[in-house]
């Protein structure tokens, strides 16, 4: 009943950009917090950023703080990733994720999504 569907991903250079959508549908207080993650080959999933109800507030890894915008559109149901000059160490599958509650951890989130595939090339 609670379904998360990523799309935007693409194959882009580096320096290019991409807008990840997260639409979200179900119960509306299990979307109270949103996170986007992604997995790289060989490498354990990892924390992008995430937004709370609101987007009051607003969560960014270190890797990605200053490139990346997490925002939200409550009215639409759908969470957006705009990602800003791409490097190729951002290549990875990026899965959206989402609980009754925001979290950075991806142990916390109850629901996922099928994930969304990014290559950025050199």
């Amino acid at each position: 009943q609670v379904q998360l569907v990523e799309s935007g991903g693409g194959s882009v250079q580096a320096g290019g950009s991409l807008r990840l959508s997260c639409a979200a549908s179900g119960r509306t207080f299990s979307f109270g917090g949103m996170g986007w993650f992604r997995q790289a080959p060989g490498k354990e999933r990892e924390f992008v950023s995430a937004i709370t109800w609101s987007g009051a507030i607003t969560y960014y890894a270190k890797s990605v703080k200053g490139r990346f915008t997490i925002s939200r559109d409550n009215a639409k149901n759908t969470v957006y990733l705009q990602m800003n000059s791409l490097k190729p160490e951002d290549t990875a599958v990026y899965y959206c994720a989402s609980d009754e509650r925001v979290h950075t951890s991806s142990a916390e989130y109850r629901y996922w999504g099928q994930g969304t595939q990014v290559t950025v090339s050199s």
